[in-house]
């Protein structure tokens, strides 16, 4: 038996869902009396709430179930209490038992039976939970309380599209929408609790749905919500990107003119293997909608190399598709096998020195279209939310309406709205004055020069 815990970290993983789940879990532990600590080595209760899309972040896992252990032995001479949730817990729960003998193992649907389960591990119980309740999770949580300037909020879960190489459909479940009253309630509590940004969060979320109403009239509502200035959402899928989610790019202000759609490969032939059920041409007509409505936007994507079966004309196309689209930014992954997913029994899987090659092709082209969007952006009046200090003396970080961390100098606060003319750009960044600094904008300039220089 081990004492009941006093104090908890929670380490997330992988997708911003994993980020708004491993907030959910800390305010569940909050609520209980537990105090956060920042120090996982100083907590009685370690949660680490895991993603399974990739081998390597699977593995990782284990490497800090271990390193927790030792760490703790060696400061304090005892174990912490050691949680896994997420994905990986709802996919290899029993075998995380046997292999890593944690205390509590809990799956994406049923965290909020977590005080329950670290109750009973306490107690010297069986404290294992991967449920997936028609009851959805959200109606258990606690009120919101504080939050960032920009918060996440789950809207949509689960996936019903089954792409060969995923596991999300066997760990998250099928395709879920929570229903509206719920979602604009914690959106109004986020508001209240200091959000003036809100990013709606789904596997699939532009497949969101309630009543007959779609996610371009749950973002309307949103809209009217005072003191909200700023709505996003991420991850769409291309079949799912009905019309008025493009007009709304067009009609909603709030909206920010970003666009997170995967697309993952630029091959019809891979594409087909992949189940995903859209194809190159009509991804790129899909793209031309988008920007006839709202010229401005940002587009960022989602690739995998080297699927089973990709040949170098395959992976030319995807090239291709990239110089097409100039992507904003982008994110670009090593195919990785996942037991269970059909892709990993596929002939033809691709040799990892290849699938290597192909990736560094891949993010120099990815890379070049980034820079080359952050350097068009120069000139460029927008308004900024501040969201973090920087590492100069006065700095701040925040983020542009096509989501690019912007660096700022000046007299202002976390949380603050602010309008900056950019300056400078880097490859990762770019660098703005604030317009109302007026006779030191010069000054500001020269700074900003050397900052993007350094």
């Amino acid at each position: 038996m081990k004492s009941p815990p006093k104090t908890f970290h929670v380490k997330s993983f992988g997708c911003q869902m994993n980020v708004y789940d491993g907030d959910r879990m800390a305010e569940i532990m909050a609520e209980q009396g537990l105090t956060a600590t920042d120090d996982a080595n100083a907590a009685d209760l370690v949660v680490l709430n895991t993603c399974h899309i990739r081998e390597k972040a699977t593995e990782k896992v284990y490497s800090d179930i271990g390193r927790i252990r030792k760490e703790a032995r060696s400061k304090h001479g005892t174990d912490p209490v050691i949680a896994v949730a997420g994905c990986v817990a709802q996919a290899e729960g029993a075998e995380i038992v046997r292999r890593a003998k944690v205390d509590v193992v809990v799956g994406p649907q049923a965290y909020h039976n977590l005080p329950d389960l670290v109750a009973r591990a306490a107690r010297g119980e069986s404290a294992l939970d991967t449920d997936m309740p028609v009851d959805l999770k959200f109606g258990h949580l606690p009120p919101r309380r504080r939050v960032s300037p920009s918060a996440f909020l789950t809207v949509q879960e689960g996936c019903d599209k089954f792409c060969t190489y995923c596991v999300v459909p066997y760990t998250r479940g099928a395709e879920v929408s929570r229903g509206w009253v719920q979602v604009v309630d914690e959106a109004k509590a986020l508001v209240d609790a200091g959000a003036k940004e809100i990013t709606l969060l789904g596997q699939n979320v532009n497949a969101w749905e309630d009543d007959g109403r779609g996610l371009h009239d749950l973002i309307a509502a949103l809209a009217d919500i005072a003191g909200l200035h700023r709505i996003r959402y991420t991850t769409s899928h291309p079949n799912d990107m009905a019309q008025g989610l493009i007009e709304a790019h067009r009609d909603i202000a709030k909206l920010m003119p970003f666009l997170h759609l995967p697309v993952q490969s630029g091959s019809d032939r891979i594409l087909k293997a992949m189940n995903r059920s859209h194809t190159r041409d009509s991804y790129l007509r899909l793209l031309d909608r988008v920007r006839a409505v709202r010229p401005d936007i940002a587009l960022s994507g989602d690739f995998i190399v080297g699927f089973p079966g990709e040949t170098e004309a395959d992976f030319a196309d995807t090239l291709s598709l990239v110089d097409a689209v100039g992507h904003a930014q982008a994110f670009s992954f090593k195919y990785s096998p996942r037991p269970g997913t059909p892709a990993a029994g596929m002939a033809d899987q691709v040799a990892s020195e290849v699938m290597d090659e192909r990736l560094q092709r891949l993010q120099a082209a990815l890379n070049r279209d980034q820079a080359a969007f952050n350097a068009a952006s120069v000139g460029r009046r927008c308004t900024i939310l501040l969201e973090r200090m920087g590492k100069l003396p006065g700095q701040f970080i925040g983020k542009s309406p096509w989501l690019q961390s912007v660096h700022v100098v000046g007299k202002a606060a976390i949380g603050d709205l602010v309008d900056v003319t950019i300056v400078a750009a880097g490859p990762n960044s770019v660098t703005g004055v604030m317009i109302e600094q007026g006779e030191g904008a010069d000054e500001a300039f020269q700074r900003a020069k050397l900052d993007v220089a350094a």
